[in-house]
């Protein structure tokens, strides 16, 4: 029986940009996500892919600038096995749709309807494009019932969220009717985009979202498995003759987006949250947002923004959660008698003190600077 092996990805977004991502980084970030594109052929050579399969997502949007296009046709044209596109929700088919441009690279196809494509002798790949940013039934049930009824081995390729998992939208991935299909043989894999973060889905362990190659989205420590958790990955699927399917996570990211907290209420406390970010590889590929709660004394505070303002132009972005940011400045009497100040500037000084505000712990800081000569 017919035997294939191929690379299924999605979410590439190329042409996406980073509101937190200035000047350089942003320009850095484009060539990394171009870089993973590159990476992505290299993996399907090495680990023998018969090509590569996108499931959707391909472009951030229908209006990319000429040179981002044009660099992306680059890429594409490098690839060296067929790739085959799929429009998703940022980039549907649509009149005025980038894969009329894309569809011109030589080994580039798009999967621009549900007519089945054959790939290799036997087994045909699938497509249930997008053919507005909003769709109004399943494209894959739909995809699914156009499907004959033989034992040729099919790749069926959607995008979008699945049923069951919070969200009730007549667009809605159905579940239980994929997993029919697969266990009646009409298809052997359905390749999933537009979760960011791989995962498979249900039981059969023939349904992925693989994923995007290149992070796009924080991943937040401080909720369990909170945002973008498990990116930069693509997958290597392996279908046998029995169509026993095997899937192989292979990372392809550089980057990374990480949300921290942190309590500090000491020196100590500023030391080592310090540390946990020098210890942070790669800074110029890593953009940080925190939140930080907690009472300093002078000291403890001044390391603390002397610190941050070393290290915020060695990450690609350092950033703090202003939603989450409740850092307190609790002066000790001997920082009070080290400014040497009297009359209406120490009663002012007093005043900021007691006030609980967060632009009186700003002034607070700021007089401590002017006095000290900072």
């Amino acid at each position: 029986m017919t035997e294939v092996k191929f690379l299924h990805t999605s979410d590439w977004q190329l042409g996406m940009t980073r509101w937190f991502l200035e000047g350089e980084a942003q320009a850095r970030f484009d060539d990394a996500r171009l870089a993973a594109v590159s990476r992505i052929g290299e993996i399907a050579a090495a680990q023998g892919c018969a090509f590569i399969v996108v499931a959707g997502d391909v472009f951030e949007s229908n209006s990319l600038h000429r040179r981002t296009l044009g660099r992306v046709l680059e890429v594409l044209k490098a690839l060296p096995v067929p790739v085959y596109l799929l429009p998703g929700n940022h980039d549907p088919l649509t009149a005025d749709s980038v894969f009329y441009s894309a569809e011109q690279v030589p080994g580039v196809h798009v999967l621009s309807d549900f007519t089945p494509v054959d790939i290799v002798p036997g087994a045909q790949l699938i497509g249930a494009p997008l053919l507005s940013k909003r769709a109004v039934e399943d494209r894959v049930a739909a995809a699914l019932q156009t499907v004959p009824d033989d034992d040729s081995l099919r790749i069926l390729v959607g995008h979008g969220q699945v049923a069951g998992r919070g969200e009730v939208k007549p667009d809605l991935i159905d579940l239980p009717t994929v997993e029919a299909a697969i266990a009646s043989g009409k298809i052997s894999y359905l390749a999933l985009g537009d979760t960011h973060s791989t995962s498979p889905v249900g039981t059969t362990g023939a349904v992925w979202f693989s994923g995007s190659p290149e992070v796009t989205d924080f991943h937040d420590f401080t909720t369990a498995g909170g945002g973008e958790s498990n990116s930069g990955n693509v997958l290597v699927v392996s279908i046998d003759g029995t169509r026993e399917v095997t899937v192989e996570q292979v990372p392809t990211g550089s980057w990374l987006f990480h949300a921290i907290e942190a309590d500090l209420n000491s020196r100590a406390d500023v030391e080592q949250f310090i540390a946990r970010l020098d210890a942070y590889e790669n800074k110029s590929r890593v953009a940080i947002k925190y939140g930080l709660r907690g009472t300093l004394d002078l000291s403890a505070m001044q390391l603390l923004e002397r610190e941050l303002e070393r290290l915020e132009p060695v990450f690609a972005s350092l950033k703090p959660r202003a939603r989450l940011m409740d850092l307190v400045l609790q002066p000790e009497a001997s920082d009070l008698e080290a400014l040497n100040i009297s009359g209406y500037a120490k009663d002012a000084l007093q005043e900021l003190l007691a006030a609980e505000d967060p632009d009186a712990d700003a002034a607070v800081r700021l007089m401590f600077r002017l006095a000290k000569g900072a």
